[in-house]
């Protein structure tokens, strides 16, 4: 069902003046994923009629633009993804630790995306396969699933990175399953200064060898001297990583994943208002607690887009990573290994490859299947199917 206000609505109305506005200041991105939320479905990208195989009813659908930030098109996505990840899951607790950048590191992100982000990842999953290796702690081989998110609830920036984390690992010989602790996987305070020590001295390094970029308020930092100065205050900071309590059983962990792996800044079901005085939404005060932590806000049309924007990754950067015991071409055998350690019975050899999630909604007439009769090009009116079910019973059987 579509929501009362969607995101592509503020940009059909408000997009154009702000490309005319900020012109010369919007990447190439940016102006397609404005491009892309607008003419999702809509007669633009073209569509199809959809009919159902019990009743007859049909419906125009017109596509989506299954572009990664549309607030409308990150359902499907995911669920396909889910369904993948399934098989991967192990009858173990699952944690959630999260890695933040401080403020003074996420204002140099903000003009370095791709290097910066891509850093926060290496740093972030080498700190646990670290720590997790070590005999004083665990002395196993992990394995991690690790996705950026680079906003707050109030859409502004703030780069972290989720970790979904199984509660054990393969020792080092590969002959036993190590579990952790019921409530405790890794010390915190031992992640955060590890993770600190290696984002700042490969901070360091890209700095040296000319890999960042400095525009604005930041530009006095390519002066060497004063970099050093701005990394100061950090180097002596507490660097947060926060650990939340287990999931309850693999399915808690579906869910989870479910909501923050295509998650964007802000979803239509944010979105209250919209109308001269701005955009009016709902978002989370965390330095709140209880019911006032709910709070509304309106923003400025103009600074609603900016902050939207603002976390539209760079072109091919990857928001979903893996790695340890669910890295890559080694994932597979490494589930394989953990599931004999852990007696448990693999998936069988002629299971049926997952097939994609049908993202249809059910006939609004009687909940049957919808089918594809018919289907048209970009800019294209549909035609009309002939006033009489029983054809139409004929073309969706």
């Amino acid at each position: 069902m579509r929501a009362s206000l969607e995101v592509a609505d503020i940009f059909r109305a408000a997009g154009p003046a702000y490309r005319v506005a900020q012109a010369g200041h919007l990447s190439l991105v940016q102006l397609k994923v404005m491009t892309a939320i607008e003419n999702c479905r809509t007669a633009a990208l073209g569509g199809h009629i959809e009919a159902c195989t019990d009743c007859g009813h049909w419906r125009i659908a017109y596509n989506s633009c299954r572009n990664r930030h549309c607030p409308k098109c990150q359902g499907a996505a995911a669920r396909n993804w889910l369904a993948e990840r399934e098989a991967d899951l192990l009858p173990v607790g699952y944690f959630h630790v999260v890695f933040t950048l401080p403020a003074e590191i996420a204002e140099i992100a903000f003009q370095n995306k791709a290097v910066i982000y891509d850093l926060l990842f290496k740093a972030a999953s080498e700190t646990m396969l670290t720590i997790a290796a070590d005999p004083k702690h665990l002395g196993a081989r992990i394995g991690i699933t690790a996705v950026l998110h680079t906003w707050g609830s109030a859409m502004t920036h703030h780069p972290h990175v989720h970790m979904i984390v199984p509660g054990g690992g393969i020792a080092h010989d590969g002959a036993r399953w190590i579990s952790s602790r019921p409530a405790f996987l890794l010390p915190v305070r031992v992640l955060g200064a590890l993770f600190r020590r290696l984002f700042l001295t490969r901070l360091m390094a890209l700095y040296q060898c000319g890999k960042l970029a400095f525009f604005g308020h930041l530009a006095q930092l390519a002066d060497a001297r004063t970099f050093r100065r701005h990394l100061s205050p950090v180097r002596k900071k507490r660097w947060v990583v926060y650990a939340k309590p287990p999931f309850a059983g693999p399915e808690a962990v579906l869910a989870y994943l479910s909501r923050y792996t295509h998650r964007i800044a802000i979803s239509n079901r944010r979105l209250i208002a919209f109308d001269e005085q701005g955009v009016t939404l709902r978002f989370k005060d965390y330095r709140r607690d209880g019911p006032e932590r709910q709070r509304v806000m309106t923003l400025a049309t103009a600074e609603f887009i900016r902050r939207f924007l603002l976390h539209v990754l760079p072109r091919g950067f990857h928001r979903i990573r893996h790695y340890g015991l669910l890295a890559g071409s080694a994932r597979k055998a490494s589930i394989a290994r953990a599931r004999l350690l852990l007696d448990v019975a693999p998936p069988p050899d002629d299971a049926e490859p997952v097939e994609p999630v049908d993202a249809r909604p059910p006939c609004p007439c009687c909940g049957g299947h919808m089918v594809i009769i018919e289907a048209f090009e970009r800019w294209q009116q549909p035609r009309a199917p002939p006033f009489s079910p029983a054809p139409i019973r004929e073309l969706v059987s």
